[in-house]
């Protein structure tokens, strides 16, 4: 069976546009969008523990974050751009929870009374479909390694950008802050 030309044509249409997709739109786009939301880095290396965590952080910019911006009740990506991604090199306790060594991505899920926190085997390229406009998450629930709650706290000033840190107050915390909120996830071995 003899394939149409206008076919051919078509299927070469098709392939040149995935590869000015892949190779020439999505690294600028991923360029593009770190000027908006810089990538940071947070590092915890002291008493036993190697523990690293990459987001970006995008701004408050006047905006309500919580229950607007990220609606309430619905996974987040926990940040902008590419899913934050958590690596602990020793096996660790998040809330007395056994999470073993490796690479994660992190997600939440927003709630006005509690927080859901996972760590998910996976780490996608991008963390939202750009067909839903970044309202659906590539998160696949399947490969959660583990979900805990959390209590948001209420911070005594509005923070501009998102910031994810390791607190050490005598006890590790994982804390993510934003605009009026701070949840803090315990961690220990």
């Amino acid at each position: 069976m003899k394939i149409p030309k206008w076919l051919k044509i078509v299927g070469l249409l098709i392939i040149g546009l995935w590869l000015l997709m892949k190779f020439v739109a999505w690294p600028l786009m991923q360029r593009e969008t770190k000027k908006i939301s810089p990538e940071k880095t947070t590092t915890f290396v002291k008493n036993g523990y190697d523990l690293s965590l990459t987001y970006s952080s995008p701004s408050k910019k006047g905006r309500v974050i919580f229950g607007e911006l990220v609606p309430y009740d619905t996974i987040w990506r926990t940040g902008a751009n590419e899913p934050t991604s958590f690596t602990t090199k020793t096996d660790i306790k998040i809330m007395n929870t056994e999470l073993p060594a490796g690479s994660y991505s992190l997600w939440t899920k927003p709630g006005r009374q509690s927080w859901t926190v996972i760590f998910n085997e996976e780490i996608p390229d991008w963390g939202v479909t750009l067909m839903s406009g970044g309202k659906e998450t590539t998160r696949n629930p399947e490969k959660d390694v583990l979900q805990v709650e959390v209590l948001p706290k209420t911070l005594a000033s509005p923070q501009e950008n998102f910031t994810i840190v390791f607190q050490d107050t005598g006890l590790l915390h994982l804390a993510l802050s934003w605009d009026e909120t701070i949840i803090l996830v315990p961690i220990s071995k």
